[in-house]
């Protein structure tokens, strides 16, 4: 995409939100009533975690998000406490929660996931016309997450469609039935080496095998870029003409909850900072890695990611290029 965007605002899409309440016990036995420290509570969902690691970076961000119930309430009065632009969605339903048990015997992390409410064709025909007014002035769009029960498949391209119609840069990290249902209009996609394998059906065991698949996604035209996170093994970054591999930040162990979601939101700060976009994906991996250092599913700090960033390779290009 040619416009720069530079110092413009992040505006995020966050469709499946949830409060992340995260807890630990010594040992997860089954039947046991388990005793379990006290909870922390932090708002969650992909677009939510990426304005909120946008903005601890320096960018200019807002969450366009549904909530409903208590749940939601909750997680619209954190983040305006945190001072975070927010636009939310009344919906009829309730805002799902999202449980993480650390077991302190092992450091074994359990992650409790529920669906979240179905959102009626009224709610969802709102969300649009919320980020197309809050995006209206800005540069890039992030959708980040599941879809929840009742929105069709091909929401994500609706969600292109109106960036399209805005000119405004649309970067997308989900999976499943939404990932494969986008067809144009995105800049980036960020799978995960789990969420690309089920994207095209195949084990993906080598890497000439996951840039052939990246660039199968390019080919059809679903983005012009294709950022895969490998997790402990780095990240590669494919363009239709290019490959490039990018080293892991080395971190001690820790919560991996919202890892992807920092990884996103970094790129997308390097890109508002006017950097190119390998220098900008540095950023995600080390805004990724920074998270690892922080409890419960709360953000990154700009300090961490900064020092790792620092510390962070330069990307290698690939020699094979599948194709």
């Amino acid at each position: 995409m040619s416009q720069s965007v530079a110092g413009h605002r992040i505006v995020t899409l966050c469709m499946n939100p949830a409060l992340d309440i995260t807890t630990s016990t010594e040992s997860v036995r089954p039947t046991d009533k388990l005793r379990c420290a006290a909870a922390r509570y932090d708002p969650g969902g992909g677009g939510i975690n990426v304005a909120h690691v946008a903005d601890v970076l320096g960018a200019r961000s807002a969450a366009v998000f549904p909530a409903g119930g208590p749940a939601g309430e909750l997680v619209n009065n954190l983040l305006v406490a945190e001072g975070l632009a927010v636009h939310r969605i009344p919906i009829g339903g309730a805002t799902r929660e999202s449980v993480t048990v650390n077991e302190l015997s092992t450091e074994r992390q359990y992650r409790f996931v529920l669906p979240g409410p179905e959102l009626t064709v009224a709610e969802q025909t709102e969300c649009l016309l919320q980020l197309r007014r809050a995006a209206a002035h800005a540069s890039i769009v992030v959708a980040s997450g599941s879809l929840p029960p009742g929105v069709p498949e091909d929401f994500y391209q609706q969600v292109a469609n109106v960036c399209a119609d805005i000119n405004t840069m649309f970067l997308l990290d989900t999976s499943g039935a939404g990932l494969r249902n986008v067809t144009a209009g995105v800049f980036l996609l960020k799978p995960s080496l789990r969420e690309l394998r089920e994207c095209v059906e195949r084990e993906l065991t080598t890497e000439a095998e996951q840039i052939g698949a990246a660039r199968e996604l390019i080919d059809r035209g679903a983005a012009e870029c294709v950022l895969v996170s490998l997790g402990a093994h780095g990240a590669l970054l494919v363009t239709r003409d290019r490959a490039q591999r990018f080293a892991p930040v080395s971190v001690p162990p820790g919560s991996g909850v919202g890892a992807g979601d920092a990884m996103v939101a970094g790129v997308a700060v390097g890109l508002t900072r006017g950097w190119p976009l390998t220098e900008a994906v540095r950023l995600g991996i080390a805004a990724g890695a920074a998270t690892l250092l922080t409890p419960g599913t709360a953000p990154c700090t700009r300090e961490d990611t900064e020092r790792l960033f620092a510390q962070s390779e330069k990307a290698s290009d690939i020699d094979v290029f599948t194709g």
